[in-house]
């Protein structure tokens, strides 16, 4: 049987926290803050970076274990390619000047996607910062960047069938979970869109199965430390039943079901 770090939603009941363990963000409306002060798209991204650094060290101050950022889809290609060029230029420097930063906070960092689709030096950058901090046991960081929620279950089927050549059927989540992309980490346990648009984008597709979801109007540029507490404030107002009634939490009556983990 595969064994994964954490316990899936739909095997078995995760504590609930008081504090997300782990927090997901499509960090959305960069474009649209500029254009509001009529200025460039693209500087919406730049001033985008300056809200992921607060809300990086928020989540520090606030004790939490896992933050995963949607920094670019894999549809974003869709984009103008001055834009995407921009981004991507922008990647390569917020990472280069932030990667001691992160280190020093004790923070691991990894870059989730399919980098294939990147150019060899932003690749290089990638994986020398992720193993800068591969060894820091503080705060999670994760950028889904070039990543797709659907490429993500693809892949993920892709490697599962490789490492059990021959067999074609009789799997469980578990087999397909543990080849995910963020199998290394906990489901979300709270999910925050920004932009005011309320959809998930093909992001964490099979991770956000029992997620809190939390959408706001406020653009990504204007997200910070009391934006989020106000999500957290929401997050904890909630009652996380992972398919059992109120009666059952009120009680204490603990979960009937088999979660096959140890």
């Amino acid at each position: 049987m595969v064994r994964l770090p954490f316990l899936s939603s739909t095997r078995g009941v995760p504590e609930a926290a008081k504090i997300p363990r782990h927090i997901a963000i499509i960090m959305d409306g960069n474009g649209r803050w500029a254009r509001k002060r009529l200025m460039p798209r693209v500087a919406g991204h730049a001033k985008g970076v300056d809200a992921l650094r607060e809300v990086i060290r928020t989540c520090l101050d606030r004790g939490v274990e896992y933050l995963t950022v949607f920094a670019f889809s894999s549809e974003n290609w869709r984009r103008p390619k001055d834009e995407v060029s921009f981004l991507m230029q922008l990647f390569v420097k917020s990472l280069k000047l932030e990667i001691e930063r992160i280190h020093r906070n004790n923070m691991r960092l990894r870059v989730v996607g399919d980098l294939a689709g990147f150019d060899k030096p932003l690749v290089d950058l990638i994986r020398d910062s992720e193993a800068l901090t591969a060894a820091n046991t503080g705060m999670n960081l994760t950028i889904c960047a070039n990543y797709g929620g659907r490429w993500d279950v693809m892949q993920a089927v892709d490697k599962m069938l490789a490492s059990s050549p021959g067999v074609t059927s009789g799997f469980s989540e578990d087999d397909l979970a543990s080849h995910l992309a963020l199998s290394f980490c906990p489901e979300p346990d709270l999910f925050i869109r920004t932009g005011g648009e309320q959809r998930i984008s093909n992001f964490m597709l099979w991770q956000l199965a029992y997620s809190e979801l939390y959408f706001t109007d406020k653009l990504w540029p204007e997200f910070g430390e009391a934006a989020l507490d106000e999500a957290i404030l929401s997050y904890q107002q909630r009652e996380r039943r992972f398919g059992r009634t109120s009666e059952q939490l009120v009680s204490g009556e603990p979960d009937s079901s088999v979660s096959g983990h140890a």
